[in-house]
């Protein structure tokens, strides 16, 4: 190691710190390492101070920091912790940028026939703010709602359900968010949950619009019943679906103050199909996946394809 008095050659600066010499050349050229003195040829000679200074230099360009912001921190401008915290902050841009990226070209991947212009929508969408996010989903629930009367309680829950990215959003959670932007602007999904909302809405004008209790009480006898019915390989068309189809279309008609019998499942049948669209349901599962929901938090969960079982034991029987 030189002592405080020697001189240093370009050459030997690159040999001690592993740098070519063009490299501290161009440093040195900068401003950052000058030369200490000069041979009388005209060859620069550093102090052992340029050791020091050079080892900063390449830490500081390592972690991407600009010339500009290297020459301010050896002028002692900006003190290394400030520097530090800027180039973290960015370093956290960059990796959630990147991140996003992953997750794109990973749906890309599997989706396997995406066209350049899905895929630059893609990206479009991953990289929306919190308040663009807010902003494509109450759009949609204004376009698919606009003019029904869906009950008074559904709407603001659907408001109040927004997709809520962390700071540092897993794979997982930037392609459900993908998944749900484009399902939102998906017509036919839009045009489905309208004409959902319209049956529901006739069905509460011609029989009135039970106790939220006892409708979630319903839901919940219907996806715990067809749950078991699944489990136990009981399909929709077999005889044995029959006491449970019984029980259910019971509950409903009890809901609703109506007696079960062939007019009322036929009435049923209708309304059901017209207010089923399974896709309604994975809106929820992605916002449970975005927002980090526990299970028991992202219903409606198992609803859709309970009452997809439902119609096809009314159909059947």
């Amino acid at each position: 190691m030189p002592d405080d008095t020697t001189l240093l050659t370009i050459g030997e600066l690159a040999r001690l710190t592993g740098l070519t010499v063009k490299t501290i050349r161009y440093w040195s050229d900068e401003g950052l390492v000058p030369p200490a003195d000069r041979t009388p040829a005209g060859y620069r000679l550093y102090g052992p101070d340029a050791l020091l200074r050079l080892g900063l230099v390449r830490t500081l360009r390592d972690l991407d920091v600009d010339l500009a912001t290297v020459h301010r921190v050896l002028a002692s401008e900006l003190t290394l912790a400030e520097v530090a915290e800027a180039h973290a902050a960015a370093l956290g841009t960059r990796i959630r940028a990147m991140q996003s990226h992953r997750a794109v070209l990973r749906m890309v991947a599997r989706r396997g026939t995406t066209t350049p212009e899905e895929i630059e929508l893609m990206h479009k969408l991953a990289r929306l703010s919190d308040t663009e996010r807010r902003t494509l989903i109450n759009d949609f629930i204004d376009d698919t709602f606009r003019g029904l009367d869906p009950g008074p309680d559904f709407l603001p829950m659907l408001r109040g359900a927004m997709p809520e990215l962390p700071a540092e959003p897993s794979r997982q959670q930037i392609e459900a968010w993908v998944e749900l932007a484009e399902l939102v602007q998906d017509q036919g999904f839009r045009a489905g949950l309208r004409r959902a909302a319209a049956a529901q809405a006739r069905s509460a004008a011609e029989v009135g619009t039970p106790p939220g209790d006892a409708s979630r009480a319903v839901a919940a006898l219907l996806t715990d019943r067809v749950a078991a019915a699944v489990a136990s390989g009981i399909t929709p068309g077999s005889p044995d679906a029959r006491p449970v189809l019984d029980e259910l279309v019971g509950a409903y008609a009890e809901l609703i103050g109506r007696t079960d019998g062939p007019e009322f499942r036929r009435w049923l049948l209708t309304c059901l199909e017209a207010s089923t669209d399974a896709r309604y349901e994975r809106y929820w599962q992605l916002l449970g996946t975005i927002n980090d929901w526990p299970t028991a938090d992202a219903s409606p969960t198992g609803t859709a394809e309970a009452a997809a079982w439902l119609i096809q034991a009314l159909r059947a029987g």
